[in-house]
């Protein structure tokens, strides 16, 4: 299955003082792309939360790889796997589009939990992998 994409354009204030994406917006922008990727699945974060479900990341590992200056256009890819009976992964790419650069490579490793902080993996989550 092909990866869910998001396009996405570097903002003046993202920079830090060398002129380049600071690395802690990455963060930020990975996680709206998988908040969209969720709703491209039918899974609605807030929804969940209203029910006491909460999407939680437990881990975030992300290799840099060449720099966003302003202005530059980016996607950012996102394909998701099982990791346990418990866990999931969010493979995720951020690619410049001017040169199809991959800009960061990140895994980011999530739970599920209910309303008593458990790790619970409900149907509206499965679907994440459908």
């Amino acid at each position: 299955m092909e990866p869910f994409r998001i396009e996405f354009q570097v903002r003046d204030y993202e920079l830090d003082m060398q002129g380049i994406v600071n690395n802690g917006v990455y963060f930020n922008y990975l996680e709206h792309a998988r908040h969209e990727f969720l709703l491209s699945r039918g899974v609605d974060f807030a929804a969940l939360a209203e029910q006491g479900i909460n999407l939680v990341v437990v881990r975030a590992e992300m290799d840099y790889k060449a720099p966003l200056t302003s202005g530059e256009k980016f996607v950012v890819e996102v394909s998701a796997e099982r990791i346990s009976k418990v866990k999931f992964g969010f493979h995720q790419k951020v690619i410049r589009l001017s040169d199809e650069k991959v800009a960061l490579q990140g895994l980011v490793i999530g739970t599920a939990l209910n309303e008593r902080g458990r790790p619970y993996i409900s149907e509206d989550v499965e679907k994440i992998f459908a």
